[in-house]
């Protein structure tokens, strides 16, 4: 049974869309049953709508990503894409006018890379409302912004986050732990030893496995996709010594808590 998922994906990617129908028969045949495929800003936001509407195991979440971390990306070449400035209550309104067609809110946070946005901070406490107000999981991206994240998500009454790449220290993992949260555990799990550490401490029944597609490949110089998700459930079943098929189911139970 096709039980895998990529809890985290970018499937509008550039380096992505131009081969989506490829993509997606890939990561069918290595047994994936969901891919979530997150939205950061109005065009993908409907891009990532459109997907999930035309592929059955494409699932969509919505999110406004923290603006002024993404025209960086976008100038560096990183994000390849336009950047558009927008009206942060105008996508919220689009985002609950398709709550029925989305299973999360994500990718949404906070980015201090660049130093720490006022911006960034009032858009992220709307999504967070807005997650509260929909009920809906959220998918939490915390760059240099580790423990303001998690403070202003310790303020609201969601329980159900994803902590996706984090990478924040020990003490701030356990602080998501203790608070019922699950953290991710991706592709790149191959060759980093602070995600190595996050799979063989934290219980399965607080992670997801991701691929951040099209990056953080576990193959070196390789675009990332879905298909690869398994990757990270061979790491996990390795480091935490226990059979692939318990890991894999494991994680499927998470989704049906989390999601269903």
């Amino acid at each position: 049974m096709s039980l895998l998922i990529d809890v985290h994906a970018h499937l509008d990617h550039a380096m992505l869309i131009n081969n989506i129908a490829e993509i997606i028969k890939r990561a069918e045949n290595a047994g994936l049953k969901h891919v979530l495929t997150n939205g950061i800003n109005p065009e993908t936001n409907r891009m990532c709508l459109q997907l999930s509407k035309k592929y059955e195991i494409v699932v969509c979440a919505m999110g406004v990503y923290p603006k002024n971390s993404l025209k960086k990306e976008v100038e560096s070449g990183e994000y390849p894409s336009n950047f558009a400035d927008y009206r942060t209550d105008e996508e919220i309104d689009f985002i609950r006018k398709n709550r029925h067609d989305i299973t999360a809110i994500g990718e949404i946070g906070l980015d201090f890379v660049h130093g720490k946005n006022d911006q960034q901070i009032n858009d992220f406490k709307k999504m967070i409302a807005l997650a509260e107000e929909l009920r809906k999981p959220i998918i939490v991206h915390s760059r240099k912004a580790e423990q303001k994240c998690i403070e202003a998500l310790e303020s609201s009454s969601l329980k159900k986050v994803i902590m996706h790449c984090f990478s924040g220290k020990k003490a701030l993992v356990k602080r998501i732990t203790d608070n019922g949260w699950f953290l991710t555990v991706p592709t790149i799990v191959v060759r980093s030893q602070q995600f190595q550490d996050i799979a063989k401490n934290i219980p399965i029944t607080q992670l997801f496995c991701e691929t951040d597609s099209p990056y953080l490949s576990p193959y070196k110089g390789e675009s990332n996709e879905p298909a690869y998700v398994l990757e990270s459930y061979k790491k996990i079943a390795q480091l935490k010594q226990i059979e692939l098929v318990e890991v894999i189911n494991n994680i499927y139970m998470n989704w049906q808590r989390m999601f269903e």
